[in-house]
C-alpha cells in the first residue's frame, strides 16, 4: 500500500514511494525551497524530474516556467500561499506522477489534466467543499488522494461522484476539525477504496461516525486509520465502533493521535475482539485512567480473529504505572505484539510465559536493559515457546555475551535485533544453534573483531555502522551458511579478492569507502540476487568499466540514483550510469588484438621505407663510423693535441683523375697548398675506409670534385658521408665543392639527398670554359683554401651519441 509519507517528495528516503518512482539521477532533482521566490524559476533544465519550490511566496503558478519539463515527475509547492493555478500549467508536464500542493490558500480544487498522476495531496487548503471536479474522472492512475480544508466541514452525497469508475485505493480525508454533516452514502461511491485515513472529530456527533462506518462496509476498504477522531477530554457516549463487528472486509485498524480513556479502551477492544479484524494499532496516543480500577477486560466467549497488536508512542496522563486487568486468554492467539516508544523498562513476567502463540515481539525504542528484560524474579524455563523474531532495538542493552547466553531459553528464536543499543564485546559468546539472524547495526564501537563473537550458524547478519574498517576472507569464512550480509555505513575500502560465498544471496556495502567493485569479487558469488553498493567514492576508470557496462543492474537495489563518480575531479558528480568508457581503452585483450596487426603493418611500412631510402647503406655507414670512432677514441689524447697535416683532401672520381692531376693538383700545390690525394697519400695495406677517415680528419678542408662520375662512385659516397659529419662535429666550413660539369639536382640518387641540400645552401665553384674565367676560378679556390695558421687544432673526442640523429637525418 502507498503510505501517507509518499505524498511528500521532499526527502530522498527509501520509504518515500513518490521519490522512488520519479528520481533516477541526482541532477534531475531541483530544490528551490525557502529562497524567497515569487515565481517558479525560468531556467529549469529539461531533465528536471523533481522540483521543490515550497516555503516561498508564490501566489500563482504560471505556465511559462513549466514549458519543456516533459520529464517532471514530482512537484512540491507547499506553504507558498498559493491561490491560483493557470489552466495551461500542466499541459507541459505529461509525466507528472506526484503533485503536492498542500498547505496553501487554494479556494477551489483545481482541474488537473494529468492522466499519469498517482499521488495528489491537496491537504490544508481553503476550498469550502470536498466536491471533486468532473475532470478527475480521467485520473485513472490515481492511487492516493489527500483532501483537507479548514473551510470544508461537510461531506455531501455527490462530492465523490467522479471517482465512481476510478480505482482510487487510498483516501486521506479531513483537516482534523469537527464535521458538521456527513451524508450517508457519500463514501459508497468509492467502490475500489482499500484504505481510508480519516482526520476529523466526531465527539459531538457519534451517529455521524457510525454512518460513516456503515458506508465503508459497502466498499472494499481493508485498512482504517482514524487520526484525532476523538479530541482531548472527549466524553465518549454509546458504542461508536459497534459497526466494526459487521464490516466484512476490514482487517486493519489504526487509532492515531488520540486521547483514550480506560473506559473507552474497554468499549473499543470489545468491538475489535468481536470483529473480523486481524491487526490493531495504537499510534501516538495519550492514555488516561478514568475508572478507579484502571483497565478491566473480561473474557469474551467468542472466536477471536485479532492476532497482531501494536502500541507505538504511548503517553500516560497520570504519574503512575497504568493498571491492566485482562485475561491472557483473550490474547492467546496473538502472533505479533509490539510495544514501541512506551517508556517500558521492565518486561512483565506473564508476558514471557502467557503468550503461547506469539511469533514476533517488538520492544524497540524503550528503556529496557539486560536486567529489565530478564527480570531476576521471573522464571524463564518456558519463555516464549513459539517466539521466532525478537526486536530489542533502541534500548539500553550492553553485554553481547550475556544476551547470547540468555536467549538459549527461547527455543524457537531465529531472529534477534539488537541495533541502536550500546553493545560491547566483553566476553566470548555462546549462541544457540537455532538463532540464524542477528542485527547489530548502529552499535558504533564494535569494530573489526566483531566477527569472532558471532555464531557460525548465522545466515543473516546486519553489521551496518559498527565501525568496521576492513574485512578478510578469514572473518567471513566463519559463516558457511551465510545468505544475507549487511555492511552499510562503515569505512571498508576493499572487498577481499578471495571472497568466496556459494550461499550469499544479498550483500549491502553501500556508504563505505569502496572505489570500485571488481569482477573477480562478484564472480565468486554465484547465487547473488541483491547488491547494494551506492554512495561510495567510485573511481571512474577502467576499474569500473566492467561494473558499469557488463554487470547485471537488475541486481542493484539502489541503481542508478546512488552511484556517482568521485574521482577523477573532471568527472566528479557524474552519474555512474552515464560514465561510458570505450571498450578499446579498458579491454587488454582487445588492445592486443588491435595492436598486433597495427605493429605488423607499421613495421612492414617502416621496413619498406627503410629499404627504399637506402637504409641498409646508411646502416653500414653508421656501423663503420662507430667502429672507426671507437678506434679513434683509443688515441683521443694524441689527437686532441694534433694539428692538420693537409690544407685539403681531394675527393674525386677516378674517371676525373685527368683533370685533377693536370689542372687541380699542380695549380694548388704550385701555390703552396698541401694536398691529400688518395692515389699517392693513402697508407698501403690500411683499410680503404680507414684511409678515407684519416685523410678527412687530417685535412683542414675537404674538396669535392663533382661530376656525373662522382655521384656514381661508391667510394665518393663514403668520402662525402664522413666529410659532412666532420663538418658538423668539428668545422662547419670544411666542405668545398667544385662543379666540374653541370649536374641537375633531381638526377642525384636518393643517397645524395644531403648533397642536394648542401648545394642549395652552400656556395660552390663551377669550372668555367674560358681562360679568363679560369684565372678567376683559381684565385677564388686559393682564397677558400688559404689559412693564416696551418696548425689548426682538431677536436675528435665528441661523444658517439651525437652521431645518431645525423644519420637519421640522412635517411
Amino acid at each position: 500500500m502507498v503510505s501517507l509519507m509518499a505524498a511528500d517528495c521532499t526527502a530522498p528516503v527509501e520509504n518515500d514511494k513518490g521519490f522512488k518512482m520519479c528520481v533516477t539521477v541526482r541532477r534531475g532533482m531541483k530544490d528551490y525551497s525557502d529562497q524567497n521566490l515569487t515565481d517558479v524559476p525560468n531556467n529549469l533544465s529539461s531533465d528536471t524530474q523533481y522540483l521543490d519550490i515550497s516555503y516561498n511566496f508564490i501566489r500563482k503558478l504560471n505556465a511559462a516556467p513549466f514549458f519543456g519539463l516533459s520529464q517532471l515527475c514530482c512537484l512540491k509547492v507547499t506553504h507558498c500561499g498559493l491561490r491560483e493555478i493557470s489552466p495551461g500549467v500542466f499541459n507541459h508536464t505529461p509525466a507528472l506522477k506526484v503533485l503536492n500542493i498542500s498547505h496553501n490558500d487554494l479556494s477551489f480544487i483545481p482541474e488537473l489534466p494529468l492522466k499519469q498522476l498517482k499521488i495528489l495531496d491537496l491537504d490544508s487548503n481553503l476550498y469550502p467543499s470536498y466536491r471533486i471536479p468532473e475532470s478527475f474522472q480521467d485520473l485513472t492512475s490515481l492511487d492516493l488522494l489527500s483532501l483537507g480544508s479548514t473551510a470544508a466541514k461537510a461531506i455531501h452525497l455527490n462530492d465523490f461522484d467522479p471517482f465512481m469508475n476510478v480505482s482510487l485505493r487510498h483516501l486521506v480525508l479531513g483537516a482534523g476539525f469537527q464535521w458538521q454533516k456527513y451524508d450517508s452514502g457519500s463514501l459508497v461511491k468509492l467502490k475500489h477504496l482499500q484504505k481510508l485515513s480519516l482526520r476529523a472529530s466526531f465527539c459531538e456527533n457519534f451517529t455521524m461516525f457510525e454512518n460513516l462506518l456503515m458506508d465503508l462496509n459497502r466498499t472494499q476498504v481493508k485498512y482504517l486509520r482514524f487520526i484525532s477522531v476523538f479530541p482531548d477530554n472527549c466524553v465518549v457516549r454509546g458504542n461508536p465502533f459497534q459497526n466494526l463487528r459487521t464490516m466484512r472486509f476490514v482487517r486493519n485498524l489504526t487509532i492515531e493521535n488520540t486521547w483514550i480513556n480506560s473506559s473507552f479502551m474497554e468499549s473499543l477492544l470489545k468491538n475489535v475482539w468481536l470483529s473480523p479484524l486481524y491487526d490493531l494499532s495504537f499510534v501516538n496516543i495519550t492514555y488516561n485512567e478514568d475508572t478507579p480500577d484502571g483497565f478491566q477486560f473480561r473474557t469474551i466467549n467468542h472466536t477471536i480473529n485479532i492476532n497482531s497488536v501494536t502500541f507505538k508512542g504511548i503517553h500516560h496522563y497520570q504519574y503512575k504505572y497504568p493498571t491492566f486487568n485482562m485475561s491472557f486468554d483473550a490474547v492467546s492467539n496473538l502472533t505479533y505484539l509490539k510495544f514501541s516508544g512506551t517508556g517500558m523498562n521492565i518486561l512483565p513476567c506473564k508476558v514471557i510465559s502467557a503468550l503461547p502463540s506469539l511469533n514476533t515481539l517488538d520492544l524497540s525504542d524503550n528503556l529496557l536493559s539486560e536486567t529489565g528484560f530478564w527480570w531476576p524474579q521471573c522464571s524463564y524455563t518456558s519463555a516464549f515457546p513459539k517466539l521466532q523474531t525478537l526486536s530489542l532495538s533502541q534500548n539500553r542493552f550492553v553485554s553481547l555475551s550475556f544476551i547470547s547466553q540468555r536467549v538459549h531459553h527461547m527455543k524457537a528464536l531465529e531472529s534477534l535485533d539488537l541495533s541502536f543499543n550500546f553493545i560491547s564485546l566483553d566476553e566470548d559468546c555462546s549462541w544457540p544453534v537455532h538463532i540464524v539472524q542477528l542485527n547489530l547495526g548502529n552499535n558504533n564501537n564494535l569494530g573489526n573483531n566483531v566477527f569472532r563473537y558471532l555464531s557460525p550458524h548465522f545466515q543473516k547478519i546486519d553489521l551496518s555502522k559498527t565501525g568496521i574498517t576492513a574485512i578478510t576472507q578469514d572473518d567471513l569464512s566463519r559463516f558457511p551458511d551465510l545468505t544475507h550480509l549487511i555492511l552499510s555505513s562503515n569505512s571498508i575500502q576493499v572487498l577481499p579478492g578471495t571472497l568466496t560465498f556459494s550461499t550469499l544471496v544479498s550483500l549491502h556495502v553501500d556508504q563505505n569507502a569502496l572505489t570500485s567493485i571488481s569482477k573477480e569479487v562478484l564472480a565468486q558469488l554465484p547465487r547473488l540476487q541483491s547488491l547494494k553498493a551506492g554512495n561510495n567514492p567510485f573511481f571512474c576508470s577502467c576499474d569500473s568499466y566492467w561494473f558499469v557496462t557488463v554487470f547485471n543492474k537488475s541486481l542493484l537495489v539502489d541503481w542508478p540514483l546512488d552511484y556517482t563518480c568521485n574521482t577523477p575531479p573532471s568527472l566528479s558528480g557524474l552519474p555512474l550510469s552515464e560514465y561510458k568508457p570505450s571498450e578499446l581503452s579498458c579491454e587488454t585483450w582487445l588492445q592486443a588484438a588491435i595492436a598486433l596487426p597495427v605493429v605488423i603493418v607499421v613495421s612492414a611500412a617502416t621496413a619498406l621505407v627503410f629499404y627504399k631510402c637506402d637504409g641498409v647503406w646508411y646502416t653500414k655507414m653508421l656501423w663503420t663510423w662507430i667502429r672507426m670512432k671507437r678506434r679513434g677514441n683509443k688515441r683521443s689524447n694524441m689527437l686532441n693535441n694534433a694539428s692538420f697535416s693537409y690544407h685539403a683532401f681531394i675527393s674525386y672520381s677516378h674517371q676525373d683523375s685527368g683533370w685533377v692531376d693536370d689542372q687541380l693538383v699542380p695549380s694548388l700545390e704550385g701555390a703552396g697548398f698541401s694536398l691529400c690525394v688518395h692515389e699517392r697519400d693513402f697508407v698501403p695495406g690500411e683499410w680503404i675506409i680507414g684511409n678515407i677517415i684519416n685523410c678527412v680528419e687530417s685535412s683542414y678542408k675537404t674538396l669535392f670534385v663533382l661530376s656525373k662520375h662522382f655521384v656514381q662512385s661508391e667510394w665518393c659516397n663514403y668520402e662525402l658521408f664522413f666529410a659532412q659529419h666532420r663538418a658538423v662535429d668539428v668545422q662547419r666550413d670544411s666542405l668545398v665543392f667544385i662543379l666540374l660539369e653541370p649536374i641537375p639536382l633531381d638526377s642525384l640518387p636518393k643517397r645524395f639527398l644531403r648533397l642536394r641540400s648542401l648545394l642549395r645552401q652552400q656556395t660552390y665553384l663551377e669550372w668555367p670554359k674560358g681562360e679568363q674565367k679560369q684565372r678567376l676560378f683559381w684565385a677564388s679556390l686559393r682564397s677558400v683554401l688559404h689559412t693564416a695558421d696551418k696548425s689548426v687544432l682538431k677536436d675528435v673526442a665528441e661523444d658517439i651519441s651525437d652521431l645518431l640523429p645525423l644519420v637519421t637525418d640522412q635517411v
